[in-house]
């Protein structure tokens, strides 16, 4: 019973290794699946073509067509001023702005209307003596039988030409004097507004004084660099033509975006020597119109200016492409084993026509319908499998 106790634990320990040995023997070895290839998710778009105007942006600050500095013609105290002679006051052409008290003027031309009456008095009356003389001429010469020409002292012409000249020289005087008198008055010379205010009742002006600075509103000017590269994308021969482009400027005043159309009329002809740019003057009728937001003078203003009809080309979003022109591709491919096509990505380069600060537009290297990458996929490589963000 003893050999008993002492071989049963060996032979149970025997038996279980046995059978250990014989199931891991009998094991069926695990298949290796090969390691997948990376997946990189991306978003995507579709190129179309659509038909596309460019435009050229540019910046400027509206200014004034016509700017005045008023002075006064004349001397004297000012006695009146208009309800609209202030800063900012909105003016008509021929209102009255300012009156210089006129009572030496109107003096000077009652001398001066007196002084051609007297002149004209002086030569009718030189007229007559001259008529006179020569009558006596004629009957001297009768009686004489004589045929001696008489002498221009005889006839009184130097007499009577002195008449004339005084009479000339009196009405250029009240002439002067009516001018004067006139000039007791500052009109508008257009319809405007008063930009700065430099004289006010009671103050003495003298001849040249500054009264005012003014501007015209019929229409506002807005000077817009155009880099020479944006050139060839305008239709500049319209503005030789007499012609226009159209234009639409924008202003952020107050929190809120304003727009208002302008035209392009004319271009500058020179290049900046500093800058390289060429200037365009764009204009915006009655900036000051009591419908809408106003253009004020001073305004700074976004331009998009109208530019060449570029026919059908694909618009891409600028941030899309690599290096400028080239495209990151999604094509689907079709592989033995795969159950459904695979996705992968192909570099493209696309002949690029033109790109601003958004897009860049795109002449040829793509087909309607075909998809990108929204954005260039980091640390990519040409062929490699791709998801589509939203599937």
């Amino acid at each position: 019973m003893l050999w008993l106790k002492i071989s049963l634990p060996i032979v149970l320990i025997a038996g279980a290794a046995l059978a250990a040995v014989a199931l891991f023997a009998a094991r069926t070895p695990a298949v290796q699946k090969p390691a997948q290839p990376p997946t990189l998710l991306v978003d995507v778009a579709v190129a179309k073509r659509e038909p596309v105007t460019f435009s050229v942006r540019s910046q400027g600050v509206v200014a004034p067509r016509t700017r005045t500095t008023m002075v006064s013609e004349v001397s004297g105290t000012i006695v009146e001023v208009s309800p609209a002679f202030v800063a900012g006051g909105f003016f008509a052409k021929g209102d009255v702005l300012v009156r210089i008290d006129p009572r030496n003027y109107e003096t000077a031309m009652k001398r001066a209307t007196a002084t051609v009456a007297q002149a004209k008095t002086k030569v009718a009356t030189e007229n007559a003596l001259a008529g006179y003389a020569y009558r006596d001429w004629e009957r001297l010469r009768s009686l004489e039988a004589a045929d001696r020409p008489a002498s221009d002292l005889t006839l009184r012409k130097p007499q009577l030409a002195e008449a004339v000249a005084g009479l000339e020289s009196a009405e250029a005087d009240l002439e002067k004097a009516t001018e004067d008198l006139s000039r007791t008055v500052i009109r508008a010379p257009y319809d405007g507004m008063v930009r700065e205010k430099r004289a006010d009742i009671g103050q003495f002006v003298n001849t040249g004084t500054p009264v005012a600075e003014t501007f015209a509103t019929d229409y506002a000017e807005i000077r817009l660099p155009i880099p020479q590269t944006d050139l060839q994308y305008l239709e500049l021969e319209r503005l030789n033509a007499d012609g226009s482009l159209q234009a639409t400027l924008r202003a952020d005043i107050g929190g809120v975006i304003h727009n208002w159309l302008a035209e392009v009329v004319r271009n500058e002809g020179v290049f900046d020597p500093d800058t390289r740019v060429l200037h365009l003057v764009a204009q915006v009728q009655d900036p000051y119109a009591s419908e809408g937001e106003p253009l004020r003078i001073g305004t700074f203003v976004s331009a998009a200016i109208e530019g060449m009809d570029a026919g059908d080309v694909f618009v891409i979003p600028r941030h899309s492409l690599e290096r400028g022109r080239t495209l990151w591709m999604v094509s689907s491919e079709t592989r033995r084993l795969a159950a459904e096509p695979i996705l992968t990505i192909q570099p493209r380069d696309l002949e690029v026509v033109r790109t601003d600060e958004g897009f860049a537009y795109v002449a040829a290297g793509l087909r309607d319908g075909e998809r990108y990458t929204v954005t260039p996929p980091e640390n990519s490589l040409p062929g490699m499998r791709v998801r589509i963000n939203s599937e």
